[in-house]
């Protein structure tokens, strides 16, 4: 009994924080500025707007806006890996002129806004057990073991050696 009783606060702890991630996507959507502010403002309308539906406690909207930084900084991390990949692919050797400076300039957009937080956010790139994050992939720090995660989910600890601190990637 106990069990279920733990499953199902997680599962509300994950459909609380994917709320949150929805409503902070509206909020930029409908901003007109962009960036890392924007971003910030987005979050707080996000967690004002949750606990004024008392759908979140002040504090768990404290804790989901970390988780979010959190995982924009991987994202944003993850985005410029694959921005150096694409330097590589599209070297103006094997691109025309036209369609490097339209890459170029599609690249720097996307990138500019998640490596603001990116650079604020270094140290929140490493996962704890009891922590929400979206779907990805979790690195145990202790053992190197992999957890796929599809959704949304609350991080345990790691099944194969009960490590607790995660490197994540997608």
């Amino acid at each position: 009994m106990e069990k279920t009783q733990e499953k199902q606060a997680n599962e509300r702890a994950e459909s609380q924080y994917d709320r949150y991630v929805n409503r902070f996507r509206e909020a930029l959507e409908a901003s007109q500025a962009k960036g890392r502010e924007a971003m910030e403002a987005s979050m707080t309308i996000a967690h004002d707007h949750l606990v004024a539906l008392g759908e979140i406690s002040a504090e768990q909207g404290k804790q989901f806006r970390e988780y979010l930084k959190r995982d924009l900084a991987q994202t944003s991390k993850d985005m410029g890996q694959l921005g150096e990949e694409a330097k590589e692919r599209f070297h103006p050797a094997r691109l025309g002129a036209g369609a490097l400076a339209a890459t170029a300039t599609a690249f720097r957009l996307l990138g500019e806004g998640l490596l603001n937080i990116s650079d604020r956010a270094t140290d929140a790139l490493v996962y704890n057990a009891g922590e929400i994050t979206s779907a990805g992939t979790l690195t145990c720090l202790k053992c190197n073991a992999q957890t796929l995660l599809k959704k949304t989910t609350l991080i345990e600890a790691c099944p194969q050696c009960g490590g607790t601190i995660y490197k994540k990637g997608y």
